[in-house]
């Protein structure tokens, strides 16, 4: 399916300049979440790559967890529901915000490139902007992880 895809991307001070590789990955990742789930629409997501103070700050100001994370997402759409939306418009799924530090730390830990990494991140963050919520059961946990080996596992990295 032929798909229009914009992605605002935006980077705090400490990442100055993102560049076009990274920027690729992030696409690639999106690109595939939302043919793997034969989305309908043309799709616009906001990225921001920041520091581990920068989500520290939006972790606690919106979940109330005083803590950094690897990535949040922030939904336009309530459980991904785009209803009102007409075939043929664009949808705005919402916002993504990746720690790069984290990130980098976490891919150490697994095992994975960091590249792999911010995929593995972006791809987790698509889906709750599409109404997926691995936090809500131990069955949508369940969905989600599986979701996210099946569309990581055709991404060329």
């Amino acid at each position: 399916m032929k798909r229009e895809l914009k992605i605002n991307f935006v980077a705090t001070e400490k990442f100055p300049e993102i560049d076009y590789y990274f920027k690729s990955v992030i696409r690639m990742a999106v690109k595939e979440t939302l043919d793997h789930l034969d989305f309908p629409l043309d799709a616009e997501v906001s990225v921001t790559l920041c520091d581990a103070e920068y989500i520290k700050k939006l972790n606690s100001t919106y979940r109330n967890i005083d803590r950094s994370t690897d990535v949040l997402s922030f939904p336009l759409y309530e459980d991904g529901e785009l209803d009102e939306l007409e075939l043929g418009e664009t949808a705005m799924l919402g916002d993504v915000v990746i720690s790069i530090p984290r990130a980098h730390e976490q891919a150490l830990e697994i095992g994975n490139t960091f590249l792999e990494e911010i995929a593995f991140l972006t791809v987790h963050s698509i889906l709750h902007l599409l109404g997926y919520d691995h936090e809500r059961s131990e069955e949508d946990d369940r969905l989600q992880c599986e979701l996210q080996r099946e569309i990581t596992s055709k991404l060329v990295i």
